[in-house]
């Protein structure tokens, strides 16, 4: 839903090598133009001495709109450094999310019951599915559902290919703020994961020690594992590596069977996916190399 006038923020991400007046340029451009600051969080990475920040300010407190406050910030950001990262974007304007699935259909229940209680900071547009599986649900909440088949991994590179070609031209074609791998069970290709990069999220399961393959619950469980959970992260070309945005752990004890670690796994999945996109809609995630800084 759009934010109503007395609610519409503007917010500011900026990143850039630390340097001494940072904040105090930055703070003192929003007071300058009576920028009412609503939000503001600072982190400074000590590894590569990069500085981070991000601002919120009432929409209504400045005397311009979103795409003059970008014009102004454009000459701070270039004055502080020629290297600075840094987007204004309008809560005002609300944000596109397409979903990916296969036919596990706990992800996408839990974001359509959230988009539809007015709980998501976005619009879901469009679900698109490598199974007819979950059409039905999809169709049940008011959305188009569409149906791009694919082949057998390993079977025909060319039919993956084309089918991955028409994946992305329907994605694409939203121009989505977030795209939404909601247990999709397909490897995307190199060249997708960079057009979508710092936009695409995924979720996968996290034990420890880590278990690959088939059956990962079921290897989990013969290994005794107390604990369980799920990682959400940005999708790379680097399978399940990506920068990580939110993790949770859930305990399990010898009494729980598979069944139960799957069913507790799910939950997991749900809920770090659910604050991760959240988080991503929110512009609350800044990205250095293949780390995040979350200022949730």
């Amino acid at each position: 839903m759009n934010a109503g006038n007395g609610d519409r923020r503007f917010v500011i991400t900026f990143s850039c090598p630390d340097r001494t007046g940072i904040v105090a340029r930055i703070s003192g451009f929003l007071a300058d133009a009576g920028g009412w600051i609503t939000e503001a969080a600072y982190h400074t990475d000590s590894d590569t001495g990069w500085f981070f920040t991000r601002q919120v300010v009432r929409a209504d407190s400045l005397p311009f709109d979103v795409d003059e406050l970008r014009q102004r910030f454009a000459g701070v950001a270039e004055g502080l450094s020629e290297r600075a990262s840094w987007q204004v974007t309008d809560t005002g304007r609300e944000k596109r999310v397409v979903l990916l699935v296969t036919k596990e259909g706990h992800c996408l229940h839990d974001l359509l019951g959230r988009a539809s209680s007015g709980e998501l900071p976005g619009q879901i547009v469009k679900v698109i599915g490598n199974s007819d599986a979950l059409r039905g649900l999809v169709e049940a909440h008011g959305l188009p559902f569409s149906y791009v088949p694919f082949p057998e991994p390993g079977v025909n590179g060319d039919a993956r290919a084309t089918a991955f070609q028409e994946l992305a031209a329907q994605v694409d074609e939203h121009d989505p703020h977030a795209i939404v791998l909601a247990r999709f069970m397909q490897i995307v290709p190199a060249k997708l994961c960079e057009a979508w990069a710092g936009r695409a999220l995924n979720i996968h399961h996290s034990f420890l020690p880590s278990f690959v393959g088939a059956r990962p619950y079921h290897q989990a469980h013969a290994r005794g594992v107390k604990l369980i959970g799920a990682t959400c992260h940005y999708v790379t070309a680097d399978l399940d590596a990506g920068p990580i945005i939110e993790q949770d752990v859930i305990r399990i004890d010898h009494g729980d069977t598979v069944t139960d670690m799957v069913r507790l796994g799910r939950d997991a999945e749900k809920l770090v996916l659910a604050r991760g996109l959240r988080w991503h809609l929110e512009d609350r995630v800044l990205v250095q190399g293949n780390k995040t800084m979350v200022f949730a």
